[in-house]
C-alpha cells in the first residue's frame, strides 16, 4: 500500500463551495418547485463580450490552417499577451520586463502552486477571513507545521480582519516570512489605501519577507486612494509577487486565463547556503508542471486590453457593481451592519441576533430560497458574518431583494 499525504486529513472534509453546492442540491431535490437564487459563489453571469469572443473566433480559424496553426504554447505565455500586460502596468507607472510575467490558467492555481517553491520552516501570515486557498494549499504542501490544540498550526499566524480594525490586518508582533494579502479582499470587499499597503511593503523589505498579493478584483476598485497594483508602492518589486486574473472582470471563469508577476529582484535563501532567484524558480516550476494556456484563449485575453475590450469589460463591472450596491442598500435599510460593495462586487454583512454564519445560510435558503456564503467558511474571524455577491443577473438580484424585503 502506498504512503499517502497525511496533510489532507488536516483539512475540513469538503472545500467550502463544495459543501454549499451539496446543501443546495439537497434542498432543490426536496423542493423542486422552488426557484433558488444563487448569490454565493463568485462565478460571473455576463457572457464574453464581442471584442473578446471575436478575437477567439479569429484565433480558432487560424488553428485550422497549417500556415497559422499553433501547437504547444510557451509555458510562460505568448509574447503578444505579455506585451499587452506589460503595457497595462505601464499605464500605472509600473515598469515590468516580459520575463517577469507568467500566463496561467487561473489565479487560484497560481496561489496554490506557488507553495511549491517554498522551503521548510517559513512562518506564514494569512488574513482571517480570507479566500480559503491560501491556507489550504499550505497545509497540503506541509508548510503549516504542527497542528496545535484548538486546530491552529505552528507555522501560520492568522491576522484578524474584523469591524473593530476596519478589516485591515495589523503587522504581526512576531516576525513572519511570507505574507498573504488580498486587495480588494475576498470576502470582506476591503481594499488597501496607498498608505496602508506601504506599511506592509516597508515591513517586508525590512524583514526580508515575501508578500503574495492577490489582485484578482483590482478592476473593481473605484476610489482614487486605493492602488490597483502593489507595484504602485515604492520598493514593492523587491518583496512582492502579484497574482491577477481575467475571470471576474472579463468573464473568463469558464475559459481560464490569468497571470502572475514575479520580479527578478526577489530572492530566497536555501538551506544549502546562498540565495536563489524566485523568478527563475517559478519559471522552472512553470515549465515543468504546466503546458501553457491555449493560443485561442490567449488571443481573447489580449483583446481584453484593447480600447473596445476595456469598454465592454467596464460595462460588465458596472453591471455587477450595481447589483452589489442594491444588495448592500437592501440590508442597510433593514438595519444590518453591511460592508463592501464599493471597491468589490462582494457584500459582507453581520448576521442578525447573534445568529451563526451557517444558521443564517439555512435561514436564507429555507425561508427565501437564496444562497449566500457563510463567513465562517473564510476563517474563524468570519463567524457571525455572511457574504453575498453581485455576480448574479440583474433580474435575479432584484428578485432576491424583493423576497427579502417582503
Amino acid at each position: 500500500m502506498i504512503k499517502a499525504n497525511g496533510s489532507f486529513q488536516l483539512l475540513k472534509q469538503n472545500y467550502l463551495f463544495a459543501t454549499i453546492a451539496e446543501k443546495v442540491s439537497e434542498f432543490q431535490a426536496k423542493y423542486p418547485e422552488k426557484d433558488v437564487i444563487k448569490l454565493g459563489i463568485g462565478d460571473v453571469t455576463r457572457p464574453l463580450s464581442p471584442t473578446i469572443y471575436q478575437a477567439m473566433q479569429k484565433a480558432l480559424l487560424e488553428m485550422t490552417d497549417a500556415k497559422t496553426f499553433q501547437g504547444y504554447p510557451p509555458s510562460g505565455g505568448f509574447d503578444f499577451l505579455k506585451a499587452a500586460i506589460k503595457k497595462s502596468y505601464a499605464e500605472l507607472n509600473v515598469s515590468l520586463e516580459e520575463s517577469e510575467i507568467f500566463v496561467s490558467d487561473g489565479a487560484k492555481s497560481d496561489c496554490a502552486n506557488f507553495t511549491d517553491i517554498f522551503g521548510s520552516g517559513n512562518i506564514l501570515a494569512i488574513t482571517d477571513p480570507v479566500y480559503p486557498v491560501y491556507f489550504d494549499s499550505n497545509i497540503l504542501a506541509g508548510h503549516g507545521g504542527k497542528q496545535e490544540a484548538g486546530g491552529e498550526f505552528s507555522k501560520i499566524r492568522l491576522m484578524p480582519c474584523v469591524a473593530e480594525n476596519d478589516f485591515v490586518p495589523e503587522i504581526p508582533k512576531r516576525k513572519v516570512d511570507i505574507i498573504y494579502l488580498c486587495s480588494p479582499n475576498n470576502p470582506t470587499g476591503k481594499a488597501f489605501t496607498y498608505d496602508q499597503l506601504k506599511v506592509w511593503v516597508d515591513y517586508a523589505l525590512k524583514n526580508e519577507a515575501l508578500i503574495l498579493f492577490d489582485g484578482a478584483y483590482e478592476a473593481y476598485i473605484t476610489e482614487d486612494d486605493k492602488p490597483r497594483s502593489i507595484y504602485e508602492i515604492e520598493g514593492a518589486k523587491g518583496c512582492a509577487v502579484e497574482f491577477r486574473s481575467f475571470s471576474k472582470n472579463a468573464g473568463f471563469t469558464g475559459v481560464r486565463c490569468a497571470y502572475t508577476v514575479v520580479p527578478k529582484g526577489i530572492r530566497g535563501r536555501i538551506k544549502e547556503g546562498g540565495t536563489v532567484s524566485l523568478n527563475k524558480m517559478w519559471a522552472r516550476r512553470h515549465a515543468t508542471k504546466f503546458n501553457g494556456v491555449t493560443y485561442v484563449i490567449q488571443r481573447g485575453a489580449e483583446a481584453c486590453f484593447s480600447p473596445e475590450g476595456q469598454s465592454e469589460i467596464q460595462g460588465h463591472i458596472d453591471y455587477y457593481m450595481a447589483n452589489a450596491k442594491a444588495i448592500k442598500a437592501c440590508f442597510k435599510d433593514m438595519g444590518y451592519d453591511v460592508y463592501g460593495g464599493t471597491n468589490s462586487p462582494y457584500v459582507w454583512l453581520k448576521t442578525p441576533n447573534s445568529m451563526d454564519s451557517w444558521g443564517f445560510f439555512d435561514h436564507l435558503l429555507n425561508d427565501f430560497s437564496i444562497v449566500g456564503t457563510p463567513g465562517s467558511g473564510f476563517g474563524s474571524c468570519g463567524e457571525g458574518y455572511f457574504r453575498l455577491t453581485g455576480f448574479g443577473t440583474k433580474e435575479k438580484t432584484a428578485e432576491a431583494i424583493a423576497r427579502i424585503k417582503k
